[in-house]
């Protein structure tokens, strides 16, 4: 006789036979009452793995550096919440202090993604690039906020608060690494890591005049860090001069390792010594054309004179035409839209059929809170949750699909330009900083407040190109900052930056 083993407390609940039933309706699947009873009684083995899978130990990223849970910033919003931990005595980054958006897990200090759905929850992990910040010396001294989300190209949406641009606390410091950018704009960090997955590092470099990049895809791992849409997430450097984006990038950049999420091969990694060593006389610059309609007269203005001024230095500036940039957006947009809700609200952040590692306390943490209180999403995420989901029901996600498999046309179409010329030139945004929306603002000025995408940023986001964001002047008309982009061939990182110094010391 097979001998009893102690009750377990079920990880999966078994499905009734009418909940069977109910489910095969709403499938249409059509199953006989004997195919339902067969699918009952087959189920109780089935759940026997979940529960195997349920009580073996979840494994953990090690936690390398001491530190205690700090306390929440009261008296300025750009924080989330201070810390302070001390990595490594020698390293790169020894003597840099450093503020990492919240939207990457810092072990032991609060994490809110700047959506109430989120408070109080606290990872038990690092994320991988704050264990190579650590590993290389840096003193992490808090958390950045962001917006909601951070599915916002505004700063207005994070729950803790707007965040303002420090030249002019009316105007917008642009999202959604909002938090990083103010920080590093008014000198309250050396640098910060940020998240883009449609602009959200190079927006706010551009409104507020510091170094943003959003480096190759997946040349920084993104282990650790809340998706928005898995194929589009990118972590990247905001400092205030180029040196210093080249140093943050070498300290955290290369894949990760399946073995130990820390390993990276060296040669992947951009040599920061190699910024100051080649001349870039005689390098040639795409001047793309597509990249400059649209765009304010004052903003072109200052970007054409900056470069002018690298002329002067000895680059070879050629215009370039690539027609197709002109609808690289919309061929973006299914991909954020439906990517981000079976990412954010079907995947609880995490989403699913990628490999590597899932936090599963954030991905519990966000289904609770996307469960009980979806009301406190702000008006954008509203809208985007309900078109994802009208999009999921009625069309299948086809044009996601169909938007993906335009992604390769549209890479191919800037690889050729890249051929002939070392990077590509163009505005970062069309216009400079607007106001931030007020009490009196509708619903409409809100949701146009934070939706707005710009046609020279979300292209790159889908094909994964390197792109820079750099400070090219302040505008004659509005007085405020103006960002120049650079993009570059895929894994050509260093040569971006190479260039974008150049642009920096003219």
């Amino acid at each position: 006789m097979e001998k009893t083993g102690l009750l377990h407390a079920p990880a999966v609940l078994q499905p009734s036979k009418e909940e069977i039933h109910k489910l095969s309706n709403d499938l249409n699947l059509k199953c006989t009452a004997e195919e339902e009873e067969a699918f009952y009684d087959h189920y109780k083995g089935v759940l026997k793995s979940y529960q195997t899978v349920y009580e073996l130990p979840d494994p953990q990223i090690p936690v390398h550096y001491p530190r205690l849970p700090g306390h929440r910033e009261q008296f300025d919003n750009a924080w989330y919440w201070r810390c302070d931990i001390r990595g490594a005595d020698t390293g790169l980054l020894v003597g840099k202090t450093v503020a990492i958006k919240d939207s990457i897990a810092v072990a032991g200090v609060p994490m809110m993604h700047g959506t109430k759905l989120l408070e109080g929850y606290t990872p038990e992990f690092d994320a991988t690039v704050v264990t190579r910040v650590l590993d290389a010396g840096g003193h992490i001294i808090g958390k950045a906020a962001c917006d909601d989300m951070c599915l916002s190209g505004g700063s207005w949406s994070s729950s803790t608060g707007p965040i303002v641009n420090p030249m002019d606390p009316t105007k917008d410091a642009g999202g959604s690494s909002s938090g990083c950018v103010s920080l590093v704009a008014r000198g309250l960090v050396d640098m910060a890591i940020g998240a883009d997955q449609g602009g959200s590092i190079r927006t706010p470099a551009s409104y507020c005049g510091i170094v943003g990049m959003k480096p190759t895809y997946g040349l920084i791992p993104y282990t650790g860090a809340m998706s928005g849409a898995v194929t589009i997430d990118h972590l990247g450097p905001m400092t205030r001069t180029v040196e210093d984006c080249a140093l943050l990038l070498e300290a955290i950049a290369g894949f990760d390792d399946d073995k130990d999420p820390r390993q990276r091969p060296i040669e992947s990694i951009p040599p920061y010594s190699k910024l100051f060593s080649e001349d870039v006389s005689g390098r040639k610059v795409g001047v793309l054309k597509e990249g400059f309609l649209g765009v304010d007269d004052h903003v072109n203005k200052c970007v054409r004179d900056k470069l002018s001024k690298l002329s002067d230095a000895g680059v070879v500036l050629k215009d370039v035409s690539i027609p197709i940039h002109n609808v690289g957006t919309d061929i973006f947009v299914p991909i954020t839209v439906e990517g981000s809700h079976a990412c954010g609200a079907l995947g609880h952040g995490t989403g699913y059929l990628w490999k590597g590692y899932y936090p599963v306390s954030l991905q519990e943490a966000m289904a609770r809170g996307s469960t009980l209180r979806p009301y406190d999403l702000p008006i954008n995420l509203k809208m985007r949750r309900i078109l994802g989901e009208y999009m999921r029901r009625n069309y299948q996600n086809k044009f996601y699909a169909r938007s993906q498999n335009l992604v390769p046309v549209l890479k191919k179409a800037y690889d050729d330009a890249l051929k002939d010329v070392d990077v590509l030139v163009m505005p970062t945004l069309s216009k400079t900083a607007g106001d931030l929306p007020t009490t009196d603002s509708s619903a409409q000025e809100r949701l146009k407040a934070c939706m707005e995408i710009s046609n020279n940023l979300a292209s790159f986001d889908a094909t994964g190109h390197p792109a820079l964001s750099l400070n090219a002047g302040n505008s004659e008309l509005t007085g405020l900052p103006v960002g120049i982009q650079v993009v570059g061939r895929l894994h050509d990182d260093l040569v971006v930056l190479q260039m974008a110094y150049a642009i920096e010391r003219t």
